[in-house]
């Protein structure tokens, strides 16, 4: 019986045999698509496993335009007529409900409501409110999914904009692109899996810190790398004139050997990961130069972006560079752009911000979907929290300024597997969220989720707990994902 058992296993015809062998060549074919070191031997198996996503993701790679300083909804995405019409009027008891939501306004007994000075208008098929100052924004609307309804425990900016980028308002605790970093590894073994771009505005500005951008307690590879302005990109970066490649190959190959002999002896982790962070600096010598070469750009390309993206460090050249990382297999990209700060002098400041801004964050959109690349793309434009409804200081029609308001604000998302529309509401004064409120931890457990991770299943353990990036919270937004 045994042996007609076997005899049967082994009847194999050529029908049979071509039918396995290209289930067998074709699941080879995915996995070294979906994984390109699969079979190179550079990675472990179990490096391979830790950077699977936990199902299949709607994005490969992030592009994030944080607007540091908190804009103002009420200038650009959260029309309120009302505020218009009771200029100058207190804010109604009822709304506020004796909240000291602000850190910035001495005075706790005058609210004085401001309207915003600029008009808005409808555009797209959700009939979106977009400010007068964004008439770039407003010619891709189509594409974005503005949440109206943010909201953060946060009220200034250290914290809060530390919130938006780690999960915690506390430092020493791993950024968003560390954790996607952590989680899904680099899609480009020559560039890093997270970079940062800063620009600055005209405008009042607030900080920005390395621990934004920290590795906090996962492994230091996964820090995000700074490009800066300036000649070299990538500070300390290029060999000194006296060293030749073949020499530096000789020097890492050596480093490397030292280094291994010093992680049998001592177990540290961080070893290995300043053995990958040398190699990970030689191969960057030949692809960061061509990768934030800017001079070969097409004319069109120029004419989108607007002339600032040609001049290194502004805000335009950072979302083109941001384009260029990203295309090339850059997981997250990180912009923060300065000057949003509005207290006074508002409605001059904002005006020059979106003169910075506005035509290049529509112009990454139009280039990313002409490039066939928004679908795999996620590109989120906001700030750490929005602008009170009332003025901060002395009111006039022409200049105002607006206090930290984290109660609501708008963000906006495009790509990446995100429903265009507008989801959320505010109160007609524009001070309380009155459907569809998204927290700090749900923005995080939604990205994560587009990204193709569990928000809950991300996690490290250290000194004792397990900790992710959403902590002890956050519920994926479901209604926003296509």
């Amino acid at each position: 019986m045994e042996k007609e058992v076997l005899q049967h296993h082994l009847n194999m015809n050529r029908r049979r045999f071509l039918s396995k062998l290209s289930l067998g060549v074709g699941s080879v074919a995915l996995g070294s698509l979906l994984i390109p070191d699969l079979f190179s031997g550079r990675v472990k198996e179990e490096e391979i496993i830790q950077h699977l996503p936990h199902f299949a993701p709607r994005a490969k790679r992030i592009i994030y335009l944080f607007q540091n300083g908190a804009p103002s909804q009420l200038e650009l995405f959260d029309y309120k007529p009302l505020l218009r019409e009771q200029f100058g009027k207190e804010l109604p008891a009822s709304i506020r409900m004796g909240q000291r939501l602000t850190g910035m306004t001495a005075d706790q007994t005058k609210f004085p409501l401001a309207g915003s000075l600029f008009d808005f208008s409808q555009y797209g098929q959700a009939r979106a409110w977009i400010s007068e100052l964004l008439p770039h924004t407003a010619g891709v609307v189509d594409d974005l999914c503005i949440i109206k309804s943010m909201f953060t425990e946060a009220i200034n900016h250290d914290p809060a904009l530390t919130f938006f980028q780690t999960g915690a308002q506390v430092g020493n605790r791993p950024s968003m692109g560390a954790w996607l970093s952590y989680g899904l590894g680099s899609e480009n073994m020559n560039l890093p899996a997270y970079c940062v771009l800063l620009s600055k505005g005209k405008g009042n500005g607030q900080g920005v810190y390395s621990k934004l951008w920290t590795n906090g307690f996962l492994d230091s590879v996964h820090q995000g790398v700074q490009f800066s302005s300036g000649e070299n990109p990538v500070l300390y970066l290029n060999d000194h004139e006296a060293i030749n490649k073949t020499d530096r190959r000789k020097m890492l190959d050596q480093l490397s050997a030292l280094n291994e002999e010093n992680f049998r002896q001592f177990g540290d982790p961080e070893i290995n990961a300043k053995v990958q962070q040398y190699e990970m600096a030689y191969r960057m010598q030949t692809a960061v130069p061509e990768v934030t070469d800017l001079s070969r750009e097409p004319e069109s390309i120029v004419k989108l972006y607007g002339p600032d993206c040609m001049v290194p460090g502004t805000y335009a050249a950072n979302c083109l560079l941001a384009r260029k990382l990203s295309e090339n297999g850059v997981r997250f990209v990180q912009l923060y752009h300065q000057g949003w700060d509005g207290h006074g002098n508002l409605p001059g400041e904002i005006r020059g911000q979106c003169l910075d801004t506005d035509q290049a964050s529509a112009a990454l959109i139009t280039d990313l979907k002409q490039r066939g690349l928004l679908d795999e793309t996620l590109v989120i434009w906001g700030g750490e929290f929005g602008r009170t409804n009332y003025c901060q200081g002395p009111l006039k029609k022409d200049n105002y300024g607006r206090d930290h308001h984290p109660r609501c604000f708008t963000i906006w998302m495009a790509g990446g597997g995100v429903k265009p529309g507008v989801y959320g509401e505010t109160d007609e004064y524009g001070y309380n969220i009155t459907s569809n409120p998204v927290h700090v931890n749900d923005f995080h457990a939604t990205v994560l989720h587009l990204m193709g991770l569990n928000h809950e299943q991300l996690t490290f353990k250290h000194l004792g707990r397990r900790y992710r990036l959403t902590d002890v919270a956050g519920q994926v937004v479901k209604d926003i994902i296509s």
